[in-house]
């Protein structure tokens, strides 16, 4: 049986296709269309998904939405009367959108679907998932347990911020939520807008940022914005907040609570901002650890599964691995509404059609391949396709382009890595990654400045061979999909007298001990790190040359991160790849076998950051 999942029309629109429980594609929409968080109906992702099952429209035999629209309508309605006459302005805004487009979702997907294969037959095998259940079953059922908690938390769903489930082999049973206003997600998301960067896409930024500063606006938060119990269960004080039923998150007392207005996007990032980042992240902390907590102890299960746009808070997740409540994490990669597409298709297979679970997937492990669910090209395809573009390469064999990478990456050469199938959800692990020596002490502010054209505090992620992980990241555990921090081990040798990590626009003050002297371009300021361990199981390519990498030069690390500049989604195409490698200061590129050097290539071949959709 063949299950179409969709998520789409608020951000990260994204398609998945399960065949009899395993997942066969899935990807987000602005790999292919080239708009960041697209939100459009995920037509180019649906037709990879196709693709990659060999079927059509008529072959699938149900498509699910990862929510419902009609109570998403029902909590705006009900929050604008219990609020009224505040919000008129939002509400003169919004419903005419919903009355116009979002209330007939149903009709809209159906024509969107045919348009993309008129096999599919319209609405006929449509169904809608809950949002809050969507990401459960993004949690649970790929995950390696047989029964669990599973927590999620993001922004809100239809009216859930927080909910808590308990899975045991196909079912999911909710425990408790906590609804919209009330929100962990929405909190850090007023944060986010406060401190300049755009909300749904900035909180990571947010995160970033936080190593740089001192929670010294903790108490101020806990006092005024979040009523937190020790149960973990919390209340937002609405009276500094505007997302309910306003056009920005945060209100005037919010702002005179900080003594400050909000920063515009490109005013310079200070002290203040830094310490604030560093507040929120730990009043987030210490909710998700009270709601775990308590959790724990009122369902003695040793195993937590996370999906919801916090779960990709990784200093968040590396908080509750290191606090043992449970001793076994597993976070969905897409943890995202991205995501949602994935779990509403695994729902319907599990809770409807009582479909088995982890078919084809050793004992102990996920079912998510690695997150390596997107497209792939031949190896003819590629050359024929860079061929096109008038790109100068050379086809080498498997030995020769991991011994040529890692020569290059040891000479101190930023490397474009594109190999496989494209990654799903927002982490780059090895497939569409942009590759350095982490032992530079310039290669930090290098690839965000000269590569990324990027804010220079922006950290980067080591990826590091699973088996010297717990040499350098003590405690890490296993984390393939870069969604915990690790400390650096106390052995390594660390700067005393750090350079500031400030450049260009940036003010940001030095507030803690310098990094590793031996990796310091993927240590954060506070000694850790955003970690991935790379398994010669799920990636034996990417595991290949970092052990060539680590042959030449003792170090079996590497910088990762993803494949693209500032305000482009990650590279999907060979196309996509070599426009960013013309216009970006990278030194090589691997395409598949194909290897292309800068200095080989013709000017005139450059093209514009902003890549032609596929």
């Amino acid at each position: 049986m063949r299950i179409l999942g969709l998520s789409a029309f608020y951000h990260d629109a994204a398609a998945a296709l399960i065949e009899d429980g395993r997942i066969i594609a899935a990807a987000q929409e602005e790999r292919f269309s080239r708009i960041r968080h697209d939100e459009a109906f995920p037509a180019r992702a649906v037709r990879y998904c196709l693709e990659a099952a060999g079927t059509t429209g008529a072959g699938i035999d149900a498509v699910v939405f990862y929510d419902k629209p009609f109570l998403k309508f029902e909590r705006l309605l009900e929050t604008y009367l219990a609020m009224a006459p505040r919000g008129f302005r939002s509400f003169r805004t919004a419903i005419p959108i919903w009355l116009r487009e979002k209330l007939f979702q149903k009709a809209e997907i159906g024509r969107a679907l045919d348009a993309v294969d008129p096999g599919f037959g319209g609405t006929g095998r449509l169904l809608f998932s809950r949002h809050h259940l969507s990401h459960a079953a993004s949690a649970f059922y790929p995950s390696p347990f047989d029964e669990a908690v599973v927590l999620t938390m993001d922004g809100v769903g239809e009216w859930t911020t927080t909910s808590a489930m308990i899975g045991r082999g196909t079912s999911l049973t909710p425990l408790r939520e906590i609804d919209f206003p009330h929100s962990l997600g929405l909190l850090y998301s007023a944060m986010t807008q406060y401190a300049g960067f755009r909300v749904n896409s900035g909180e990571y930024k947010l995160m970033g940022l936080a190593p740089y500063g001192r929670p010294v606006h903790t108490d101020t938060m806990l006092g005024n914005l979040i009523d937190l119990k020790p149960d973990g269960s919390y209340r937002l004080n609405l009276d500094y907040f505007d997302f309910a039923t306003g056009l920005t998150m945060t209100n005037r007392r919010f702002h005179e609570l900080f003594g400050q207005p909000p920063r515009a996007p490109d005013a310079p990032l200070t002290r203040f901002h830094a310490d604030l980042a560093a507040s929120v992240q730990l009043v987030l902390e210490c909710a998700v650890l009270a709601i775990t907590r308590h959790l724990a102890a009122e369902t003695g299960l040793p195993n937590l599964c996370l999906a919801g746009g916090v779960a990709l808070n990784c200093v968040a997740n590396a908080r509750l691995r290191d606090d043992g409540a449970f001793p076994n994490i597993w976070v969905q990669p897409a943890a995202g509404d991205a995501g949602g597409a994935l779990g509403a298709a695994l729902a319907v297979w599990h809770q409807q059609e009582g479909g088995s679970r982890h078919a084809g997937v050793a004992d102990g492990q996920d079912a998510m391949a690695g997150a390596l669910l997107g497209p792939a090209f031949p190896q003819a395809d590629i050359e024929a396709r860079l061929a096109a573009l008038g790109a100068r390469f050379r086809v080498v064999g498997d030995d020769a382009l991991t011994a040529e990478v890692a020569d290059a990456l040891a000479r101190g050469a930023a490397v474009g890595w594109f190999q496989g199938r494209m990654e799903y959800g927002p982490r780059a692990l090895g497939n569409r990654s942009i590759l350095a020596d982490p032992r530079d002490p310039d290669m930090q502010s290098r690839l965000n400045l000269r590569i990324k054209n990027r804010e220079s505090f922006r950290p980067f992620a080591p990826a590091v061979l699973a088996e010297a992980a717990e040499d350098w990241f003590p405690g890490a555990g296993r984390s393939p999909y870069m969604l915990f921090t690790a400390g650096i081990a106390a052995d390594r040798p660390r700067r005393t007298d750090p350079t500031d990590p400030a450049a260009g626009p940036d003010t940001i003050l030095r507030p803690l001990p310098g990094p590793s002297a031996e990796i310091p371009a993927v240590i954060h300021l506070d000694g850790s790190a955003r970690l991935q361990t790379v398994h010669k199981d799920l990636n034996p390519r990417f595991h290949a040359l970092i052990r060539a990498f680590a042959d030449r030069t003792g170090c079996p690390v590497l910088v990762n991160t993803s494949f693209n500049v500032r305000g482009e989604p990650v590279v999907c195409t060979p196309e996509n790849a070599f426009a960013c490698f013309m216009d970006c200061g990278l030194d090589l590129l691997a395409i598949g076998n194909c290897l292309l050097a800068k200095a080989d290539q013709d000017p005139a071949r450059a093209a514009h950051r902003h890549f032609a959709p596929d």
